[in-house]
């Protein structure tokens, strides 16, 4: 179980879930690069971008593309990752023209980060985002019944967090306001993060563990689980997703010629297998 990894030497928790590992620090430099300037091709092109505040209490805002007057689209739900403490929403609409060309828009809300954020604040905070979405569908040009989220490393933990039940009542949504989830290269079970040097600044308390996906399984909706293959993901992220899809009964993909880092940059391009599932799972 991966809750007993938490027993493992720190060490080993260490190296298992330091994806910076598999890359140079030049290819990391040159991937987070190409999360920027494609995100920005994406805003500049016709893909219908605009922004829009979700959380008046935090001030906390979405990026939409891919929306048009008088359509309701289907709508792709981006969470990015970044360890719960890095990027924004600006390193991470890289697939908003992919979609927008396909008839489907894309959301890419933004989070507070750690440390100054917990990983409760955090998961409530893309909760509020879901919940606007769902609720400002109509004005929005989106149909609420083909909201889909995905995410990758971190945001792939906060995708899986949306799919679990027990919190739509909270935020007026019905049991299940997803029709599907895509999590790549997910963390879903929390503890043997805790364990290790993740814990140095996400500062899980005892009962923040419970906002692990794994002890949580989804209800009524699709998924498929994705990551980078052998040597381009590090150990630990190879046993949280086959966990995950163990218990959810998803399919795992795993992606030949990609690291941790890049394998999301697989959205951008729309004949890819990543692109093709996360398209299809909208569609189904």
């Amino acid at each position: 179980m991966l809750q007993d990894e938490a027993l493992l030497p720190r060490a080993q928790l260490d190296a298992d879930y330091t994806a910076r590992a598999t890359v140079s620090d030049a290819e990391f430099a040159r991937i987070i690069g190409q999360y920027r300037s494609l995100t920005e091709a994406a805003q500049g092109s016709d893909a219908g971008f605009s922004t829009h505040e979700f959380c008046p209490e935090t001030g906390l805002k979405l990026d939409l593309y891919g929306t048009r007057p008088g359509e309701s689209r289907p709508v792709v739900v981006f969470i990015h990752g970044g360890y719960w403490r890095a990027l924004d929403r600006d390193h991470s609409g890289f697939a908003g023209r992919m979609l927008a060309d396909q008839g489907i828009a894309c959301a890419v809300p933004d989070y507070r980060l750690a440390p100054a954020n917990s990983i409760t604040q955090i998961v409530e905070e893309c909760r509020r985002a879901i919940a606007w979405l769902w609720k400002n569908a109509a004005d929005l040009g989106i149909d609420r019944s083909r909201i889909v989220v995905t995410g990758s490393s971190a945001g792939g933990h906060l995708a899986a967090a949306m799919a679990q039940p027990g919190w739509q009542a909270a935020h007026g949504l019905p049991d299940q306001p997803l029709h599907g989830c895509l999590p790549v290269s997910g963390l879903f079970e929390l503890a043997p993060l805790a364990a290790s040097h993740v814990q140095d600044w996400m500062r899980f308390s005892p009962d923040e563990l419970a906002q692990s996906p794994m002890r949580h399984p989804p209800l009524g909706l699709r998924g498929v689980v994705a990551l980078a293959a052998g040597k381009g993901e590090a150990p630990g992220f190879h046993r949280q997703s086959e966990a995950y899809a163990a218990l959810t009964g998803w399919p795992l993909m795993r992606i030949d010629g990609r690291n941790h880092f890049d394998v999301i940059l697989d959205l951008a391009d729309g004949t890819s297998d990543l692109s093709r599932a996360l398209i299809d799972l909208t569609r189904a």
